[in-house]
């Protein structure tokens, strides 16, 4: 591995045969397009593999949508059988290219030769990885290319043995980077433990666009309360990968405790995933099959969060939750694990709780104090819409990312400080 990736300086144009290749862009369906390289913005690519349009998905398409006026954004995509395409779609429908990769895992070096030769027919300044296998695939092509490469560093989830052993490749891979976002100070905490060096690492937030959450729709909260046999007074609703990681069977525990003292009170988790048996089977053993909802994936979650009384992160590990940032815009305060990058977005007392991962109990604790104090609610909710309208706006990622950028080629990428209208 050393061998195959031994060059970590950082390389400012693409490699000669790219740059003579840079007048035609690569084709499918026999058409094409010209372009006139000193006159086009410069571009960047994305290699990304979208098991569904999720949060990282939202984090991606906000920020190309945000860096269209400095530069091109181009995307490749594994089509993951058939589960990229709703992500594929929403890009496509904002205007952006996309091409689905014809090869995939476990072909690797076609994958890795397709993806060199798109970049070598595009000319991308920079290629943003997402995720282990883009990370596996997109620094070999990356490499075999000369276009420099950068990981975004999200997290990992250790889902499965096979994503484990993913994840492991992966963090090997890091150091080889030319560049490595992490996404929170926790998630570069992670990332200096496998011998990344210092000054490749940089911590980018993720963000949102809070004016989703502007203009809520009453008609949702009974459709959120419908989702129950009988509607409940107060809803706790949590999100995510039905996985071991986001702790959701220490959330089921603590829904026990929580409705001894609350009986009106109901849970709902969002999300799909290997665990939702495991899960299904404990809300059982614990009696809460009418309190206690799997409500599955749903792409209406927007509409439902500004409806909830509280929303919890029961997490083991995380990079920066989408669903933290998506809540506390929506007016609604968080219970979190202190884990991750979860400290960096609720704050403690005045967007609502922190508590130990793998503390039942504590988490119980938490969720009964906010539901026994409406006011408290309201107002950490209220703290929580303002700051996340401050601290994790697109425009400032986007100026990060440029800002990066423009060190990993100089002369090339252009900072301003004018808003995108």
């Amino acid at each position: 591995m050393d061998a195959l990736f031994s060059s970590t300086s950082i390389h400012t144009t693409v490699a000669p045969q790219a740059a003579a290749a840079a007048s035609t862009l690569y084709t499918r369906g026999g058409l094409a397009a010209s372009i006139d390289p000193a006159a086009a913005p410069p571009t960047i690519a994305h290699l990304i593999a979208s098991p569904f349009f999720g949060g990282p998905e939202r984090q991606i398409l906000g920020l190309s949508l945000e860096l269209r006026p400095h530069c091109q954004s181009i995307f490749f995509s594994f089509a993951n059988h058939g589960c990229a395409r709703p992500f594929e779609d929403e890009l496509r429908r904002h205007g952006f290219e996309v091409l689905t990769l014809s090869e995939d895992t476990p072909a690797f070096l076609a994958c890795v030769r397709e993806i060199a030769d798109l970049l070598q027919q595009y000319c991308p300044r920079a290629l943003l990885c997402h995720g282990y296998k883009p990370d596996l695939l997109g620094l070999a092509a990356g490499k075999w290319a000369g276009v420099p490469v950068l990981s975004i560093s999200r997290g990992w989830t250790g889902a499965t043995a096979k994503v484990r052993g993913y994840d492991t490749l992966d963090k090997r891979l890091l150091r080889y980077m030319d560049r490595v976002v992490c996404v929170s100070e926790g998630q570069a905490d992670k990332v200096r433990r496998h011998k990344v060096a210092q000054h490749k690492l940089c911590v980018i937030h993720n963000s949102i666009r809070a004016q989703r959450f502007s203009d809520p729709d009453p008609s949702a909260a009974d459709e959120l309360r419908a989702l129950f046999a009988q509607p409940p007074a107060q809803v706790v609703l949590a999100g995510g990968r039905l996985s071991p990681e986001k702790g959701f069977a220490d959330l089921i525990d603590a829904a026990v405790r929580v409705i001894e003292m609350y009986p009106a009170t109901g849970f709902l988790i969002f999300g799909e995933g290997p665990l939702r048996q495991p899960l299904r089977d404990r809300i059982l053993r614990r009696g809460l099959e009418a309190k206690f909802i799997l409500a599955g994936f749903t792409p209406r979650l927007d509409r439902y969060l500004p409806f909830a009384d509280i929303v919890v992160l029961s997490s083991l590990t995380e990079g920066l939750p989408n669903i933290a940032l998506e809540a506390l815009a929506a007016g609604v305060p968080v219970v979190a694990t202190r884990v991750g990058g979860n400290p960096e977005v609720v704050r403690d007392g005045q967007s609502g709780r922190l508590v130990p991962a793998s503390e039942p109990d504590q988490l119980a604790e938490a969720i009964g104090q906010l539901l026994a104090d409406p006011a408290q609610r309201r107002a950490l909710g209220n703290w929580g819409r303002q700051d996340v309208r401050q601290r994790f706006t697109f425009e400032a990622q986007a100026q990060s990312y440029l800002q990066l950028l423009r060190q990993l080629c100089p002369g090339v990428f252009h900072i301003t400080t004018e808003r995108r209208s």
